[in-house]
């Protein structure tokens, strides 16, 4: 049986700081840090300066938004 995953793209506008697959994705969010799983609902989110943890790799942010719809997670951000 396959293990599920949601597609990741953590992007600035002059970088990419993660593009791939992933089992989880966790965020630092206005009302606290929350994670995505695949499967999840749809909705949109400010994000605050923290790590985005992607199965275990850190990402660092100054801030941004998140878009999750359709297994895809799609993070516009600041980059240190």
């Amino acid at each position: 049986m396959a293990v599920a995953t949601i597609a990741v793209l953590v992007a600035g506008p002059d970088r990419v700081g993660f593009q791939g697959r992933a089992r989880s994705v966790s965020f630092p969010g206005e009302q606290g840090t929350f994670e995505v799983l695949p499967l999840h609902r749809p909705f949109v989110s400010r994000l605050l300066a923290g790590p985005v943890v992607i199965d275990g790799r850190t990402v660092s942010i100054r801030r941004g938004v998140v878009r999750v719809a359709d297994d895809t997670v799609t993070a516009v951000v600041e980059l240190p």
